[in-house]
């Protein structure tokens, strides 16, 4: 049997299949089928667009998710920089603490002048007395003569003596003043403690106990034989007394206003003297 043509039946051209793959029928036209050519192409092109398009849109959707993480994660930070530390997790703060501290309190000047361990100043007549004259409010008393003794029974007179004796009397320290013929004179016992000083200002009769009155610098005779005022009392480990009167021979009655105003000065001058010493010694152990 003979056929028309070797090579089997007739090939369809692929346009899916290489070029030089391509089945071209012998001694057939050999012009391409340009219409399925530019079909296959346009097919490809159209795939091509759809992967590019797609591509770019997954492109777009991974581009704005990272510019979101990226916004959010800006954001988280702001807000955590923002916050304050203590709101910061794993961190706590508190405010800043100190030792309780308090100033001291002020030295009593009294404390220095109740016991002889504290009081070490140096005392004299002339330390407890200075001066030639001392003023009291408006008045200006003319100071005589001074005197310091450690016999404390020789200053004293009445029952004082035997008081001061029994409760120890150390020293005893004494000036006279004068102002318009009224004459006074300041006596001052030293113990060695203010309980000491407290019982014999408790057991002193003023009406009794007297101190020596003490003449001499300008200062006649006085209170010798005559009526006169005593007062006493007591202030840290210092008892002190005065002696007030004329320097006539004139007893002095509870009309001399005078004569009173005279010994309350002359005793608040003393109990002056001696807180002064008390302050002075505390400010300079404040000091120290």
């Amino acid at each position: 049997m003979s056929y028309g043509q070797q090579g089997g039946p007739q090939s369809q051209w692929d346009p899916w299949t290489p070029h030089s793959q391509q089945p071209w029928n012998d001694g057939a036209d050999q012009t391409p089928d340009w219409a399925a050519l530019a079909e296959a192409s346009e097919t490809r092109n159209k795939r091509r667009r759809l992967l590019f398009i797609g591509g770019g849109a997954l492109a777009t959707v991974a581009i704005g998710a990272a510019v979101a993480m990226a916004v959010v994660s800006a954001n988280d930070s702001n807000s955590a920089s923002n916050k304050p530390t203590s709101e910061l997790p794993g961190e706590t703060t508190s405010a800043p603490s100190f030792a309780p501290t308090s100033a001291p309190p002020p030295l009593d000047p009294k404390d220095f002048i109740s016991s002889k361990s504290k009081d070490t100043a140096p005392l004299g007549a002339q330390i407890l007395f200075p001066g030639t004259q001392q003023p009291v409010g408006e008045t200006v008393y003319k100071k005589g003569a001074t005197d310091d003794t450690k016999s404390c029974s020789a200053a004293t007179k009445g029952g004082l003596p035997k008081i001061l004796t029994a409760n120890d009397c150390t020293r005893f320290l004494r000036a006279s003043y004068i102002k318009d013929g009224i004459a006074a004179t300041v006596g001052v016992a030293v113990f060695d403690t203010a309980a000491q000083a407290t019982k014999v200002k408790s057991q002193v009769n003023t009406q009794e106990d007297f101190i020596r009155s003490l003449s001499g610098k300008g200062i006649k005779d006085f209170c010798n034989s005559t009526v006169c005022l005593m007062t006493s009392n007591s202030y840290g480990r210092y008892a002190y007394f005065t002696i007030s009167g004329f320097t006539t021979d004139r007893d002095v009655t509870e009309k001399d206003t005078k004569v009173f105003r005279t010994g309350d000065d002359l005793a608040e001058f003393a109990f002056q003297q001696i807180r002064r010493r008390g302050e002075a010694q505390a400010s300079a152990a404040a000091s120290e």
